[in-house]
Formats: structure tokens, C-alpha cells, sequence
């Protein structure tokens, strides 16, 4: 029984990005589930077997190798008997970068993945790499996170995507795993290469096929802005990369990828008000009044921060907005008539937002 530590971990030591947070993997060679339960494991791998260490809860893999008997990424069939090698399992990684391993300081490096991480190259493993889709979503999330260091698809592995998209293999992306590659995409510093990588295999217009192929925009490029908003939250660079396209359009891909509700509504708001809110201050009251009534700006304060939020990331003077939206909530109900009183707020509401525009003017 022997035991390597594998994948990110490695190549992110040799980025010089590793340090205590990097979640760490390990593979165990020459093991059985029988064995590694004895040792105190605890299996919580159900297509394969995959074990928590009893101390620090970090994932074990048994050593496996695969073989594709159907669609998708959840299509295949595994082998972690005591016989499979470390090299065979490594063979079945996505990219060579993540298919190092390492033990007692050695560096186990069959598919030259020091080599590409010198060279800036995702690069797949082998011809394998075919059989996941999930994987046409990992390069170009790899694109995303390390694009500041300058690292590019290598031409022969986007050679490999566009025909993973021709072939239909695409289309078995679950919802689910969409979002989450998304999601972590959007949390990096350029998110942009997620979606270049995508379009430019063809991938984007099938997976995100409810969106404008190319959506308008004031940008040079469609996605590049991304890459410059003073934010690392995912779900404010998910608005600011749907605000141009149409309410419509919004709601089907939120469906399709089944976003949580925080993701949708912010970026059905962000879109429906954009354009609204870059000239606030030549709006009626009666708009202005409906702003905030849709918004729920007063009972649903965090979600209308962080609208005010996407909105500033867009360039837009926020200020004025926000100086009104706190004169609209200090309205003393108290001293309203009682007889009427959602009547009376509405008045009070428009009479505030009235004395406003007229102090701007």
C-alpha cells in the first residue's frame, strides 16, 4: 500500500500558489475498500471508492482506471482493484498539469505536466479526455484561474473540445455541474477565458443556448469587462454578465441551469433596470416610486445593497439612489393617517421622491 498526493495540490505547489488552505488529495495503490475501513477510513465514494482520513478528513481515491460504457460523465465503469499502477491512474486525468503526483518530495511526472506548467499549456492527458464533457468545462475554468499567469488551450486539445461539441458529447452536462464550474469561473480575477474557451470551441451557444450568441454591449469585448469589476463575488459577476441580454432570455437560462434564487432575481433586476438607472434623475416620480416598489428596496435591503452593487460595477453614480432610498425609509408612519394609511405612505413616498428631483434639477 502505498500513498501519493495528487492533482491541484501539486501543480499549485510548483505555481507557488499552494499554501495552508489548498485542499489536498491523495491516491492510495495497492488497497481495498476492506482495507482502508480497517485503517479507519470512512467511504463516502459511491460510483467508486473514495475514503476520509480519520484525522484530517482529506479524500483518499483508491488507484482506478475507467472505461466508457455510456453518455455523460457519470458513463463509465471502474476498476480500483490492487493491480491498477499510479501511472495508469494519472492516465486518466483530464490535463497533464494535474496529473503529477508526488511522494517524499519526488515528483511522479509520466505526461510532462512540468513541462506544460513552464510552458502555459492545458494540454489533455490522452484521447480519453473525450469521454467526459465535464472536462470541456474544467479546461476552460482552468483558463479562467490561471490566465493571469498566461497559460493558453494547447491546439490540439481544442482541436479535441470542438469535436466533443460536433459529436453531441456536450449535451450530457447536467445542470448542476454547468453552474457549479460557472460559478467557481466567475469567482476568479478573469472569468473571461471561461467563456472565450467555450465560444471559441463552439461549447457556449450549446450549453448557454437560451443567451444571445453575441449579446450587445458597449464593450470591446463581450466578456473582457469581466476581467476589470472590483468584486469577488460570483453571484455580481453573474449579473454583470447578463445585464444586456433580455428579461426573457434571463429567466430560461436560470431555469436551464437551475441557479439558486440569489442568482436569478439580482440578475433579473440588474438587467430589467439597468437602462433605468443610468438616468435616474430625469425619471418621473410615478417610475421612480415603481423602481423602488419592484425592487423591494425597503423590505428587502441586503438584496437591493447588492443591487446598488452591480450597478456601481457598471459604472453607474449609485449615490443618488441610495441618498433617496434612506429619506424613503425614515418616513415616521406614526404621524400618517391611520384612516388610510397605505394610502398615505404612497403619498409621503411620492412627496419625498418629488422634493428630490426637484433638488436636483
Amino acid at each position: 500500500m502505498k500513498i501519493y498526493l495528487v492533482g491541484g495540490a501539486v501543480r499549485d505547489r510548483l505555481l507557488g500558489l499552494a499554501d495552508e488552505n489548498t485542499e489536498r488529495d491523495w491516491v492510495v495503490v495497492g488497497s481495498s475498500p476492506d482495507e482502508m475501513l480497517d485503517l479507519g477510513y470512512r467511504q463516502v465514494g459511491k460510483e467508486f471508492p473514495v475514503f476520509l482520513h480519520p484525522g484530517t478528513q482529506e479524500e483518499y481515491a483508491l488507484a482506478r482506471l475507467e472505461r466508457k460504457v455510456g453518455k455523460g460523465y457519470k458513463g463509465f465503469e471502474f476498476d480500483t482493484s490492487k493491480a491498477v499502477t499510479l501511472e495508469q491512474d494519472l492516465s486518466r486525468r483530464d490535463l497533464t498539469i494535474n496529473a503529477m503526483a508526488e511522494k517524499d518530495g519526488e515528483l511522479i511526472d509520466p505526461f510532462n505536466g512540468q513541462d506544460d506548467l513552464n510552458n502555459g499549456l492545458l494540454r489533455h492527458v490522452s484521447d480519453a479526455f473525450s469521454e467526459d464533457p465535464v472536462r470541456v468545462l474544467r479546461v476552460a475554468r482552468f483558463a479562467a484561474r490561471f490566465k493571469p499567469f498566461g497559460f493558453k488551450v494547447a491546439h490540439t486539445t481544442h482541436r479535441l473540445m470542438k469535436d466533443m461539441v460536433a459529436s453531441g458529447e456536450v449535451d450530457a452536462l447536467t445542470p448542476e455541474r454547468v453552474f457549479k464550474e460557472l460559478a467557481k469561473s466567475l469567482s476568479y480575477k478573469t472569468p473571461s477565458a471561461f467563456f472565450k474557451v467555450l465560444a471559441a470551441c463552439g461549447a457556449y451557444e450549446r450549453i448557454f443556448s437560451s443567451l444571445s450568441v453575441d449579446q450587445p454591449t458597449k464593450h470591446v469585448n463581450q466578456f473582457d469587462f469581466l476581467d476589470h469589476v472590483d468584486t469577488d463575488q460570483p453571484h455580481l459577476k453573474f449579473c454583470l454578465w447578463l445585464v444586456a441580454e433580455n428579461l426573457d432570455n434571463i429567466i430560461q437560462v436560470c431555469q436551464q441551469l437551475k441557479v439558486p434564487k440569489q442568482y436569478e432575481q439580482l440578475a433579473k433586476l440588474s438587467a430589467q433596470f439597468y437602462q433605468f438607472v443610468q438616468a435616474f434623475e430625469q425619471q418621473t416620480v410615478e417610475a421612480i416610486n415603481d423602481f423602488f416598489i419592484k425592487t423591494d428596496a425597503l423590505r428587502r435591503q441586503d438584496r437591493f445593497e447588492e443591487l446598488l452593487q452591480v450597478f456601481q460595477l457598471l459604472a453607474v453614480d449609485i449615490n443618488p439612489i441610495a441618498a433617496l432610498k434612506k429619506q424613503l425609509a425614515s418616513i415616521d408612519i406614526a404621524s400618517l393617517d391611520k384612516a388610510n394609511i397605505a394610502q398615505a405612505i404612497a403619498q409621503e413616498r411620492k412627496s419625498i421622491i418629488a422634493l428630490f428631483l426637484h433638488a436636483t434639477e
